[in-house]
């Protein structure tokens, strides 16, 4: 089944305009249309996700990404549950050999409550238990997720705040100790990304082959009250 891109916000490496180097953001379609250098449909239906390490980033960081986020923002009440599921797989990764692979991000706040990593062949995590809580540090949650070979990733929030990421690959499944995010959180309004966003700075020096690059065969997005 193809994968279905066009509900989601796009993220990209691409300069707004000549006049403005911030990342330009599109929806799906025209994302699509517009940027196939950087997204683009397979013939499986899969889409292939690429951010140069050189680029265009937000306001915040000098960092590129190639990232899908869901447009509207939701609070932990509005659903039972909340997940972020994807299948993919990585064609390409950075020179630090790390990359952001899934979030659950937060309204008007830089550091999101949990990012996801791909760190050369492990997935880790990082966990914010309170909102004011600093940089936190990481977990592994698998060892052996190689470059080209597909795995499943779901990250998967309750009403009650509590977090998990599990992690399929090659058969083998591993999941995170399940992360509680305290009543801090509880007006805030949230929404997952998933996709590459590099971990490395760029500089005038770095080589325009440095980059990732992911495809993604399964998405799905789902709040559910039942």
């Amino acid at each position: 089944m193809a994968v279905d891109i066009l509900p989601f916000m796009i993220t990209t490496p691409v300069a707004s305009s000549p006049g403005n180097p911030v990342a330009l953001e599109l929806m799906g379609a025209q994302a699509l249309a517009r940027v196939p250098q950087v997204i683009s449909q397979l013939p499986d239906g899969s889409i292939r996700m690429s951010a140069p390490t050189r680029g265009a980033s937000s306001k915040s960081t000098h960092r590129t990404r190639c990232e899908w986020k869901e447009p509207l923002y939701w609070s932990l009440a509005s659903a039972n549950l909340h997940v972020n599921r994807q299948v993919m797989r990585l064609e390409q990764v950075n020179s630090a050999q790390k990359v952001v692979i899934s979030q659950m991000h937060v309204k008007d706040d830089d550091s999101p409550a949990v990012k996801v990593f791909w760190n050369k062949g492990r997935i880790t995590w990082g966990f914010r238990a309170s909102f004011d809580q600093g940089e936190p540090a990481t977990r592994i949650i698998a060892t052996n997720v190689p470059l080209q070979v597909p795995f499943e990733i779901t990250l998967s929030a309750t009403t009650a705040g509590l977090v998990l990421v599990v992690v399929t690959c090659n058969g083998v499944t591993s999941a995170s100790t399940p992360g509680q995010l305290d009543s801090s959180w509880n007006d805030r309004r949230f929404d997952f990304h998933g996709g590459v966003y590099n971990q490395v700075d760029y500089s005038d020096s770095t080589p325009a082959s440095d980059g990732s690059v992911c495809i993604i065969s399964e998405l799905q997005v789902s709040h559910t009250l039942g």
